[in-house]
This record gives structure tokens, sequence and C-alpha cells, in this order.
């Protein structure tokens, strides 16, 4: 009796858990493809409560939603112009057909490792027929598109839905840019090398021309002091003349004045003359006269 209730009690919750194990959810952003011994039997994409056949089907669960792919490392590309870049892509996909999916790649995991190659492969061969300049100029839109379009292409076998394709980074490779940095540097030193020499061109032209213009205005400013100096002599000889032939006296007294002040004012010299010198003579007496 004892026996015969757990055989019961065990038939029960086997057939329990197979109930239970028959139903699965599959939520918005999933789709499930229902496998029954590793064969795929069905797919279900639209959410909500499923059903599979206990201990014999499984189900495998893949995104709906968009993935993104990004790659590790930035590539080396040549383009027609012969000039290496580094090009870093990413792409952004969906899975269209998850049988295919999964006959061919298995998972994303699988799925990454073969879009990268196609993706390497479609940006190496768009790139080889463009320059430079179209790849950082506005043409660069439609580059996008036509590597999309042909990874489109590639990937349409893997149910694979390419959404997008862009390249992220377009640089010079590290050695290419040293060099290049290095060529500019050269070539800025060049010309502020020209632009130095050409200052100090000028400059040395506007010394020149100051100088010059510094001389002949000196010249033409001693010309004329000369010429008022000369004025000046011609008129203060003029006046001594016309006072000495007025009164000679005070024309005598005058000019020794002058020698007096010339000679013994604030000079300091020393002179040996004789008292009764002539020299004198209006110290002893102020109309001049000698004794």
């Amino acid at each position: 009796m004892s026996m015969t209730r757990n055989i019961i009690i065990g038939v029960g919750g086997l057939i329990l858990f197979g109930i239970f194990s028959s139903f699965f959810t599959v939520n918005q952003t999933q789709q499930a493809l229902v496998l029954q011994f590793g064969e795929p039997k069905r797919i279900i994409q639209d959410p909500g409560l499923a059903f599979k056949l206990p201990f014999i089907q499984d189900a495998i669960f893949y995104e709906s939603r968009v993935l993104s792919l990004i790659p590790q490392d930035a590539e080396e590309v040549i383009l027609a112009d012969q000039k290496r870049i580094q090009i870093d892509a990413y792409a952004r996909y969906r899975i269209e057909d998850p049988l295919l999916f999964f006959q061919t790649v298995r998972n994303e995991l699988g799925a990454r490792a073969r879009l990268e190659s196609i993706i390497d492969s479609s940006v190496r061969r768009v790139l080889g027929s463009e320059t430079l300049a179209s790849i950082l100029t506005g043409e660069r839109e439609n580059i996008n598109g036509s590597i999309r379009d042909e990874v489109n292409a590639s990937v349409d076998s893997l149910g694979i839905e390419i959404i997008d394709v862009r390249l992220r980074r377009a640089d010079y490779p590290e050695s290419t840019s040293q060099n290049i940095f290095n060529r500019m540097k050269s070539e800025r030193e060049r010309e502020a090398k020209e632009f130095r020499a050409t200052g100090d061109e000028e400059a040395q032209k506007i010394r020149a021309d100051a100088e010059k213009t510094r001389t002949v205005i000196v010249a033409e400013a001693k010309r004329e002091a000369q010429e008022v100096r000369g004025q000046g002599d011609s008129n203060a000889i003029r006046i001594y003349a016309d006072s000495f032939g007025q009164d000679p006296e005070f024309f005598s007294f005058y000019r020794s004045m002058e020698a007096y002040r010339k000679s013994i004012g604030e000079s300091g010299t020393s002179m040996v003359l004789s008292p009764n010198s002539s020299f004198f003579r209006y110290f002893k007496d102020k109309d001049g006269k000698m004794n």
C-alpha cells in the first residue's frame, strides 16, 4: 500500500513537472525557436505564453531588438590615393530569421565573428576605391550607405538584417600622424624664419629711412641755425658799430666789462698782470683814465 502510494505520488509529480515545463514565456524583446532533439521545429516571434512538448523539446531565445556590433580594434585601410588610415567602424543589426540564424551562426557570439569578418572585408573593398578627401567630406554618408548595402547582401543568408554601418573614426596611423606632425612643425618653423627675416629686413629699411630723415632734419636745422646765428652776428656787429659810432667811450667801457666777465668771472682762471696795465683802467677810474 505504501509502495503504491509512492508510485502514484511520483507519477503525479512527473505529470505536474511535464505540465509546467510544457509552457514558457516569450518576452516582448525576444523571439524563440523550439528545438526537438536539436532539430528546429517552429519559430515563435509573438510575445506571450507558448507551448512545447515536455522532455523532448527545448526553446532557445534570441533578441528581437536592434543589436550593436563594435569592433575591439581599428583596422588599417589603404585608400585609392594610396593613403593609409585607421578605420573604426560599428554596425547595428537585427535577427530577422531565427531559424536561418540558428542554422548558420547558432548564437550571437558566432554572429559577431562572422559579421566582423564581413564588415571588415566590405569596408576595405568600398574604401579602396575612395580618397581621403571623400571620407572627410559630405560624401561620407554615401560611403556608409555603400558599405551597409554590401554587408546586407552578404549577411542575408545568415538571417540577419543590417540596419546601419558607420565609420566612427578615420585617422592616420600613429607613425603617419607623427610624420605629418613633424612635417607641419618644420613647415611652420620655416615660415617663422621667413617672417622673421622679412621683419628684420623691413626693420632695417625703416631704421635706414629714419636715420636718413634724421640726418636731413639735423642738417637742415644746423643750416637754419647757422643762418640765424650769422644774421644775429651781423646784427650784433651792426649794433656794436652803431654804438661805437655814437659813443666810443661807452663802447670801450662795454667791451672792457665783457672782457672782465669772460676772463675773471666764474672760470677760476689765474692771470699775472701788472696793476698799471690798461686792462684794469676801469678798476681805478670809472672813466677809464690812466694816471
